[in-house]
């Protein structure tokens, strides 16, 4: 058991919510003043429970990696995050979402393989696909995880992923090219488990050498794995647009467009784009939606 003072200030509930890929994920679980997350550590598997009130944190974990999971518990909430100074010729809306959403940190988990995972199952689909593929993933290959909570699953283990061949995973809604980055990311388990401690600069440059992890799945990754206040999604159907619509009002925006317009930001374009995201953002919609099928019915 830790128990540790935490700023006041800090929205947790907020701050944590970028580790809950979905309400049904189940390795991860986050209420107003409670987190659960069940994970794969450098010393084995482990489950952390966080509990907190105003101005103090009760962590507890269980598992051959609960002591490393502990020790990461100040990064994991934000606590090396010094925040943000917005400037003063910031645009209004930038301005506005600051004020609005002061307690947002940005978090650090320290578990790459982890994030990485439910980020590849995000390539080429909708949010709602993407939640639903990892939900039924880690039901369908997710280990128990320690602890008292018996409704708690691990990630997928890197050889459960790399045991099962591309056209096992076609009836879950995952095609071959996201499978195979799955087990892209599987079979090199153990080098990312050390990119995890490297910078993200760094991180990045190795995360690019493997195939199938392209620039949108890393910068969406080293956020929440290192706590990269500057990184930005490129390469998202959303993001461009809401960034355009906010900075510019215009309703399609382009990669380029966006990161010119985030300049005025760099080494916080990432916290950025989580604010105005917070703050409701949207680019208008047009069209008809379009139906989800099922990949096993096409």
């Amino acid at each position: 058991m830790l128990t540790v003072a935490i700023d006041p200030t800090t929205n947790l509930a907020a701050t944590l919510s970028v580790y809950r890929y979905g309400r049904h994920d189940h390795t991860t679980r986050l209420a107003p003043s409670e987190f659960w997350r069940a994970t794969l550590t450098p010393d084995g598997p482990a489950t952390l429970h966080l509990r907190w009130s105003h101005d103090e944190l009760d962590a507890q974990a269980w598992g051959p990696g609960g002591a490393w999971m502990l020790a990461r518990v100040p990064q994991l909430v934000g606590g090396h995050d010094s925040g943000f100074t917005c400037p003063d010729d910031a645009h209004p809306n930038v301005s506005r979402a600051h004020r609005n959403h002061p307690g947002l940190r940005i978090a650090a988990s320290g578990t790459l393989y982890h994030e990485l995972l439910p980020v590849i199952l995000g390539q080429r689909v909708t949010g709602l696909e993407a939640f639903r593929q990892w939900s039924s993933l880690t039901r369908r290959l997710g280990r128990p995880a320690p602890g008292p909570d018996s409704t708690m699953l691990l990630p997928p283990a890197p050889q459960d992923l790399l045991d099962k061949p591309s056209w096992w995973y076609h009836p879950l809604g995952i095609e071959a090219k996201r499978a195979d980055g799955l087990r892209m990311v599987a079979r090199y388990a153990g080098h990312i488990e050390g990119w995890a401690a490297m910078s993200s600069t760094d991180a990045a440059a190795k995360l690019a050498l493997l195939r199938g992890i392209g620039v949108w799945t890393i910068g969406s990754a080293l956020g929440p794995s290192h706590g990269d206040p500057d990184a930005v999604p490129v390469g998202d159907y959303h993001v461009k647009n809401m960034v355009a619509w906010a900075l510019a009002g215009e309703p399609r925006g382009t990669d380029e467009h966006m990161l010119d317009l985030l300049e005025p930001y760099a080494g916080q374009r990432g916290r950025v784009v989580m604010l105005l995201a917070r703050d409701g953002h949207a680019a208008p919609k047009f069209g008809p939606r379009q139906r989800i099928q099922p990949m096993y019915r096409r």
